[in-house]
């Protein structure tokens, strides 16, 4: 038993020499705070070789990935094959999920928007919403709570929220994922022939359908337009400039500026409008966001439109899709931050309306006007900004 024992430690003795002699190596190599990809090889093939658990490769690629995104905005993120064409579908008006766009402001997990006709919406979710936890757990970083939630949606697994209203009231949810359809126009003639347009997202068809709508209209003249853009959270940032310039005859819409040369960009109205003249309020909310606040910024500062409802979400940055080498993955990346007009970066600002609906009154603020959000006769219809929105562009008209 002896000489096994003596085996043994010999064995142990050998490995713990190799393992100095492998460390010692390392410590003896010129000290540097220069990291670079073969750093990055080192350490996996480190961790491979010695780590107590053996653990895949590909694991470990996957964790370096969200570490370094980690390191960057909330808005920026990598997309494997499946959540590509997600994203993909979105864009096109389609996609499976709960219904609902997240960011993180601070510490705070907040609803940017509800979709309409989502679960989201339908179980009283609202634009500014807090969510406190998921299936239970306390939510604090973004990363995390889209990976659980983009599990449960592949897993067509229904999720638990927690969340808090502006006014401290907390409530909880339980989601199912559907496949959800967004509209991207909607549209409807009112009385006093006042046009009422909603757009919910910008997707790729929203110029085009907006084009069309406004060609139609053109054969019966309106005394006003109701642009609805409330809990639109953005999207294409062309469809926004392109639907801009229809209402604009001159003067800039939007500028961007960003490190790589291709992110700098003056985007400028073209002299042919196809409703130039007509007097357009646009509302906004504070799930009003980044696409949307590019639209109502350049509509606002050219003073083609005024304003009204809630300060919008304050999303300045413009992400673009950029396609992976290997594997049909892409990388969303903040590329750039956008300016109005006038040169204002509303990023975690937002964009402050002209008329400010409010629950206190009546007041005059900043030159800003605000209208009680009750003033209004709620027994038309419920959607009181909207009669507050018609009534006000029909006195001034």
């Amino acid at each position: 038993m002896l000489p096994i024992l003596r085996y043994l430690s010999f064995i142990l003795l050998g490995l713990m020499l190799g393992l100095s002699i492998t460390l010692s190596g390392k410590e003896n190599a010129t000290p540097t705070t220069h990291y670079d990809l073969p750093l990055l090889v080192d350490v996996i093939e480190t961790i491979e070789t010695y780590y107590i658990d053996k653990i895949d490769r590909n694991e470990l690629i996957a964790g370096a990935i969200e570490g370094i995104f980690n390191k960057l905005d909330s808005h920026s993120d990598f997309l494997d094959h499946e959540e590509l064409q997600t994203l993909r579908k979105a864009n096109r008006g389609q996609y499976f999920g709960y219904g609902f766009e997240i960011a993180q402001e601070q510490q705070l997990i907040r609803i940017v928007t509800p979709f309409p006709r989502s679960p989201a919406e339908r179980a009283g979710i609202e634009a500014g919403d807090i969510i406190l936890s998921l299936n239970d757990k306390p939510v604090t970083e973004l990363p995390t709570i889209l990976q659980e939630i983009k599990a449960a949606s592949t897993g067509k697994n229904s999720i638990r929220m927690a969340l808090q209203q502006d006014n401290g009231k907390t409530y909880q949810v339980t989601l199912l994922p559907e496949v959800i359809s967004i509209e991207s126009v909607y549209s409807q003639l009112l009385d006093n022939n006042i046009g009422y347009i909603r757009l919910l997202w910008f997707q790729r068809s929203s110029a085009t359908e907006m084009r069309t709508l406004l060609q139609r209209w053109q054969a019966q003249p309106l005394n006003a337009l109701v642009l609805d853009l409330r809990n639109n959270p953005g999207g294409l940032l062309e469809q926004a400039v392109e639907i801009a310039d229809m209402f604009l005859d001159k003067g800039k819409i939007v500028s961007t500026q960003g490190r790589f040369f291709d992110s700098n960009s003056d985007y400028y109205a073209s002299p042919d409008v196809l409703a130039g003249e007509i007097p357009l309020l646009v509302l906004i909310n504070k799930g009003s966001a980044s696409a949307t606040e590019v639209l109502a910024g350049a509509l606002h500062e050219n003073n083609r439109a005024t304003l009204m409802g809630q300060q919008s979400y304050g999303k300045g940055t413009v992400q673009s899709l950029i396609p992976t080498l290997y594997s049909a993955n892409a990388v969303k990346l903040t590329i750039a931050k956008y300016t109005t007009p006038s040169g204002n970066n509303i990023h975690s600002k937002g964009i402050l309306p002209d008329i400010l609906f409010t629950a206190e009154g009546i007041t005059e603020q900043n030159n800003v006007h605000i209208i009680a959000s009750g003033q209004a006769d709620s027994r038309i219809i419920d959607d009181i900004e909207l009669i507050q929105a018609v009534s006000w562009i029909t006195q001034q008209h």
